[in-house]
């Protein structure tokens, strides 16, 4: 394919992106609005904790602090009131909605027989139910206003080995992903993209910090999915809409040789959660995700 657009102008456009108060939905919330758009920052986090670091207020502020525009949406996805309500004060305050990232996800590595009713609930509201409830009312704004749009799951490409044992939590984020394709198909029509994209190695977030999911020397910061996302936004929607994109494979296609860059840890090694090595480094790790 060749090189492609890595750093697009997104001056008036408008984004939301679930789960950005800390971790990576901040690192991609940051990054729009680094290239001009203006972004709803949803997610549930007003006040601090002491293992959760980071607010939706914050957020707003180095996005503004940056010099751009932010929007903060107290919005936990498992309620469809607070989802709506999210989507139209985004449509009031910024005119029009471009970009759906859902990036919100519930994490919990373990079979079948490990889990709760309640916890498997939790993982269907936040990893299903919500980004699905997000991308049908951002979509319907999208098909009025005419000129497309672009809707991005943070989810994996279905890997069927990886289920044994993380059951509960991957039958989710392959619900997840299968959302994204049929909406691809389903919304073509208006112009409106959808995609997957996932990262080939253990990132920097809360969810590995807390999770003790490897070393900092096994991370790449979260500006590898930064980059991937904007490198997508900036590429022609139909030719890619209804891709499953790994960041290091899909930032390779775009001309990107040197992902040293990425390392927290200068000379790091990139810990594999997708791909060949992926079922060994998860059984090790007790499982890895977003």
């Amino acid at each position: 394919m060749g090189m492609t657009n890595l750093q697009p102008n997104l001056e008036g456009k408008v984004a939301l992106v679930s789960g950005a108060s800390r971790g990576i939905g901040k690192a991609l919330a940051l990054a729009l609005a680094s290239r001009g758009c203006a972004v709803s920052v949803l997610a549930k986090s007003e006040q601090e904790r002491e293992n959760l670091p980071g607010t939706i207020h914050q957020t707003v502020a180095e996005i503004e602090t940056a010099g751009g525009r932010g929007l903060a949406i107290k919005c936990n996805v498992r309620h469809a009131e607070e989802v709506e309500l999210a989507v139209s004060r985004t449509h009031e305050e910024f005119g029009r909605i471009d970009f759906v990232v859902n990036n919100a996800g519930a994490l919990w590595m373990k079979p079948l027989v490990q889990t709760p009713l309640k916890k498997f609930d939790l993982l269907v509201d936040v990893n299903v139910r919500g980004p699905f409830a997000l991308a049908r009312l951002a979509a319907e704004h999208m098909m009025v206003q005419g000129d497309g749009g672009h809707i991005l799951n943070i989810a994996p490409p279905v890997d069927l080995a990886l289920l044994p044992g993380r059951t509960p939590y991957l039958i989710t984020k392959y619900g997840m992903a299968m959302l994204a394709h049929g909406l691809a198909g389903e919304l073509a029509p208006h112009k409106i993209a959808a995609n997957n994209l996932w990262p080939a190695t253990a990132v920097e977030s809360q969810a590995t910090i807390n999770h003790q999911l490897g070393t900092r020397e096994n991370w790449r910061t979260p500006a590898i999915l930064c980059d991937a996302m904007l490198a997508l936004f900036g590429h022609n929607k139909g030719e890619i809409s209804g891709r499953d994109l790994v960041d290091e494979d899909w930032l390779r296609e775009c001309g990107v040789e040197d992902f040293s860059v990425y390392s927290c840890v200068p000379g790091g090694r990139p810990l594999y959660i997708h791909g060949p090595k992926a079922v060994a480094a998860w059984e090790a790790m007790g499982g890895a995700g977003k």
